[in-house]
């Protein structure tokens, strides 16, 4: 086992409830740093559950999963450690993901916009993400529940 993640549902073919939906889950818990996260997206990519989905949707899966994850713990967690729940079930033709966080809510406990960054002058390092978020996966939501940030979509592959 990877230091600083642990495995929830046991990386098996079991089947996981998330938005009705049913198909082989993973479940991962990560540590809300840089270097776990990247450790967790190379396991991910590497899933035997992730096995079928064509080149595409395997890119696809990893910017989304890398934008999202990296944006808690750079925002939901900057100020304190805490842990990424990651869950995904892959069923015939998309990947719905499930991110839950216990960090700091979102802006107004609201999505970010997704609009290009202001490119007038210097190009700016960061504010892309979003819009590559919102323009690559379908059934986009966000909700605060009980102190824990949700973040849910699903992915055509």
């Amino acid at each position: 086992m990877t230091v600083g993640m642990t495995v929830c549902a046991m990386l098996c073919n079991c089947k996981v409830p998330m938005a009705d939906v049913e198909g082989m889950a993973l479940c991962l818990v990560i540590a809300a740093q840089p270097d776990a996260v990247s450790l967790a997206l190379q396991r991910v990519m590497r899933a035997p559950e992730l096995a079928g989905l064509n080149a595409d949707g395997r890119g696809t899966a990893e910017l989304v999963l890398a934008e999202v994850l990296n944006n808690v713990v750079e925002h939901a967690y900057a100020c304190y450690p805490g842990e990424i729940e990651l869950r995904l079930i892959v069923a015939p033709a998309c990947l719905h993901c499930r991110i839950i966080d216990s960090g700091l809510p979102m802006p107004e406990e609201r999505l970010p916009p997704g609009g290009p960054p202001d490119l007038g002058g210097d190009l700016p390092e960061g504010g892309f993400g979003w819009g590559l978020i919102r323009a690559l996966t379908t059934g986009l939501e966000y909700r605060r529940l009980a102190g824990r940030n949700h973040l849910q979509f699903s992915l055509p592959v």
